[in-house]
């Protein structure tokens, strides 16, 4: 594909996915924050959830829901969403206290907490499916929403790309498991290296009882 062609589809998908922002900021809401959270399925390191608040000017040519792109690609893109983002909010949630509260209370905490880094405050939230029951704002909840709405396609690359550094972090510090390739998830590699070595200290003791019955 063309240089130009290819810059043509991505502004046509950026107008697609800017309709929810669109429609409610002719409606007032001026700060309209997108939620999503990574991190739900994996055996071991903690859930991160990021809030974005975009500006109505802005222009990020290529944004998606970051499970579509690649790994340079989402990096470049963190940068420019930091950069045009009026305000953004990342948090984690550890793998003890997801083990306490289990992934979706885990999930919801981690987006409370982005949602309290945020300045302004947003007067609409923006999530991908999930409810935020604890925040005294209006909201959606749209279903593969990082796939359809900027806000949250916005939050999910800096979610991803926060979590992802965490894991190759942690394969420095426990390279036997493969966090670097996996992410925490439970591929064959890792299930196979949990057998041989044991859990370490960063993985789901939760996962693994549901697993196992």
């Amino acid at each position: 594909m063309k240089k130009e062609e290819r810059i043509q589809k991505e502004k046509q998908h950026w107008l697609e996915m800017s309709c929810y922002e669109k429609d409610l900021w002719q409606k007032g809401f001026a700060y309209v924050a997108g939620f999503d959270e990574v991190g739900r399925g994996p055996m071991a390191g903690p859930v991160v959830a990021a809030a974005v608040i975009l500006p109505t000017d802005c222009e990020i040519l290529g944004l998606d829901d970051s499970k579509k792109l690649s790994e340079a690609k989402r990096t470049k893109l963190a940068l420019e969403i930091k950069e045009k983002a009026i305000s953004y909010g990342i948090a984690e949630i550890s793998h003890r206290k997801i083990d306490e509260i289990n992934i979706l209370q885990a999930s919801i905490l981690a987006m409370e907490k982005a949602y309290q880094q945020l300045n302004p405050e947003p007067d609409f939230l923006l999530t991908d499916a999930v409810h935020l029951p604890h925040l005294p704002k209006p909201q959606w909840n749209i279903m593969q929403g990082d796939s359809k709405s900027i806000s949250i396609a916005a939050a999910s690359i800096l979610a991803k790309t926060y979590r992802d550094c965490l894991m190759v972090d942690f394969d420095k510090k426990y390279p036997q498991y493969g966090f670097a390739q996996n992410k925490g998830y439970p591929t064959k590699m890792h299930k196979e290296a949990i057998l041989k070595y044991g859990r370490c200290p960063i993985h789901r003791l939760s996962f693994h009882m549901k697993e196992e019955g």
